[in-house]
């Protein structure tokens, strides 16, 4: 009963937004001065029902009933509670129908907030939103249909995969989705502007903070996804340029742009146009993102379905949107009315204008890196994969201005600056960094000039973001965001250059030395969970004082599905992560045994939390009129 609801559900919301569809447009047509009580109630009835329908998969989950085909393949009775309710969106269908939620839930606000925009912009926005809506909802209910029915029901369920019963990614693709759904809102906005004639400072300030809704929630959901790999998966690292990975990293670059883009516009009336290309491209780029994870043709760790009939329909849908707006753009972009506003080569235009290319270019290297590999193995069969050495060489030379002129940028004064107003404390502390680095990095034995220089910028950007704290001229939360952008990269280099690990096979009893350290495998446990067993190792690790860390990793072996998993231990503190991951061979009670030390590990997620929170500052506040 609640499975048929739930799905009567999906066919009415797809009702629904073919009715707004087609009283937008009338109601454009007929140009009227208000939005119509039809409209606003029907999208407010369309918002309800998708999440009524979710709530009905959810209870499914609960109560275990296996006569629904998703829950019978992603859940299990012994599952805990809290992840028989993550497992609804733990899997291709469920997380589909939270996408819709988001999609209608973004329309609603957009429908109240918006009421002193033009009303023909408004219509539009919507009616384009509603396109992007009824996609999904064909997509849902004729190839990923979350309430397809199973007879005879079977008595028990296949379960979640274990490396998904976790609370941080539990928590990541809810977060993560707002941020790619969060880029329809400002893909329609933008088309709509063009077409209605609407790009203005005004608009610019109501875009902005859609912007960053989406650029706060994405870089949460990433943040979120690396630390889960980190602990999770055993990798011992926050980045392996892993596809999946890369196809969030892309629309964030994107994104990150587009919010320093917007800025200029509301500032200066100026780049107009390329606001419009950057909305188009950072949508593009997140529908692009899912047509690759659930077409099945990228192989990553992350990869959540293997359907390529999906991919196909997906694949057609974005052909459709971003064809459409390349139309449409090229189109009204013609009568955009082109203001010349003089600005200087010295200018705080200029700044974000660098800032935009080095952010292209980031992509660029990400996006070729990514789908480089697929194409190679269309044309020639061969299959290669992509790693870090080929990130780093083409990234780190480029890395270098970017961070200089980011020093630089926040304190330029619009329209026009001028050179000598660069204070000569700032090179005194641009070769100090130098010194500073090459002194770390030589400690360290590392040869690699690039690497050297960068390091050198890195702190350079520290101190420069540090001393912006005392520039009244600057805002609070780009203080904040500049600064904590500064703190993440150089927590990144200082994790890589100190990072130091051993990988090696033990047996209960045995002791090694590394790094003037003693490794000890003192006992193993075994213990029986509700839905898993569990072996855990107690490990102690001495220091160069003797001082003595007790770690307990384990090996789990799941009952339903019967997979075996390993749980890392790590001891978190302000200086270091101390990490212990054991995998079970077959070899006479071995295991293989991999123990990390990573600095200033946590100051990667201490500086993103930052990051985001100046960004929400920013969100939050008030425009001046």
């Amino acid at each position: 009963m609640v499975n048929q609801f739930g799905n009567y559900l999906l066919f009415v919301g797809l009702i629904t937004s073919i009715l707004v569809i087609f009283f937008s447009f009338r109601s454009i047509k007929t140009n009227e001065k208000n939005i119509s009580l039809n409209i606003f109630s029907l999208i407010s009835l369309q918002f309800l029902f998708v999440i009524i329908s979710f709530l009905s998969l959810i209870y499914l989950f609960i109560v275990s009933d296996f006569s629904n085909e998703i829950v019978y393949k992603n859940s299990h009775t012994t599952k805990p509670l809290f992840y028989k309710i993550s497992g609804t969106w733990g899997n291709h269908e469920g997380s589909l129908l939270l996408w819709l939620i988001v999609l209608t839930l973004f329309l609603f606000i957009f429908a109240i907030t918006s009421k002193k925009l033009p009303i023909i912009y408004r219509l539009l926005t919507i009616s384009f939103q509603q396109i992007i809506i009824t996609g999904f909802f064909l997509f849902i209910i004729f190839t990923s249909n979350p309430f397809n029915y199973l007879y005879p029901s079977p008595s028990e369920g296949l379960g979640l995969n274990p490396i998904l019963q976790d609370p941080a990614l539990a928590i990541h693709p809810p977060i993560l989705y707002v941020g790619y759904v969060g880029t329809s809102i400002i893909f329609s906005a933008s088309i709509s502007a063009l077409i209605s004639k609407n790009i203005n400072s005004e608009w610019a300030v109501h875009l902005k903070k859609w912007i960053f809704i989406s650029w706060i929630f994405l870089t949460l959901g990433i943040m979120l996804g690396s630390i889960w790999a980190y602990y999770e998966l055993g990798w011992g690292g926050f980045w392996f340029w892993d596809p999946v990975e890369n196809i969030s990293l892309m629309p964030w670059f994107c994104l990150t742009a587009l919010l320093h883009t917007i800025i200029v516009l509301e500032k200066r009336s100026i780049l107009k146009l390329w606001t419009i290309i950057l909305s188009i491209a950072t949508f593009s780029l997140s529908m692009s993102g899912t047509f690759l994870v659930r077409s099945g043709i990228l192989n990553s760790i992350h990869t959540f379905a293997n359907d390529p009939s999906r991919g196909l329909f997906i694949l057609i849908f974005l052909f459709f949107l971003i064809f459409s707006s390349i139309i449409i753009f090229f189109i009204y972009a013609k009568t955009e009315k082109k203001l010349v506003k003089k600005s200087y080569l010295i200018s705080k235009e200029t700044a974000v204008l660098l800032n935009n290319w080095f952010m292209m270019f980031f992509l660029s290297v990400v996006l070729i890196g990514t789908i480089y590999p697929l194409f190679l193995e269309v044309l020639s069969g061969s299959k290669i994969s992509i790693g870090p050495p080929f990130y780093q060489k083409l990234l780190i030379p480029f890395f270098i201005p970017f961070l200089i002129f980011m020093s630089f940028g926040p304190n330029l004064s619009w329209i026009k600056d001028k050179i000598n107003k660069i204070e000569k404390d700032k090179i005194i502390v641009f070769i100090f960094s130098l010194i500073l680095s090459y002194l770390i990095t030589n400690q360290f034995g590392v040869k690699y000039l690039f690497f050297t220089i960068l390091l050198g910028s890195s702190f350079f950007l520290v101190f420069s973001t540090s001393k912006d704290f005392l520039n009244k001229n600057l805002k609070i939360s780009q203080k904040i965001s500049h600064f904590s952008f500064s703190l993440l990269i150089i927590s990144i280099l200082m994790n890589s250059i100190l990072d130091n690990e051993i990988i090696t096979n033990m047996r209960l009893g045995d002791e090694v030395n590394f790094n003037n350290k003693i490794i000890k495998f003192k006992s193993l446990e075994t213990l029986e969970k509700n839905n898993y067993k569990t072996l855990i190792g107690e490990f102690e690790v001495y220091n160069q004082k003797g001082k003595k860390i007790l770690f307990y990793p384990e090996v789990r072996i799941y009952n339903q599905p019967s997979i075996l998993t390993s749980e890392a231990d790590i001891k978190t503190n302000l200086k270091e992560d101390n990490f212990i991951v054991i995998n079970l061979l077959k070899d006479d009670g071995y295991f293989n045994v991999r123990y990390q030390n990573k600095p200033f590990m946590i100051w990667i997620w201490i500086s993103t939390v930052l990051m985001v929170f100046g960004g929400t500052l920013t969100l939050f506040k008030k425009n001046k009129k």
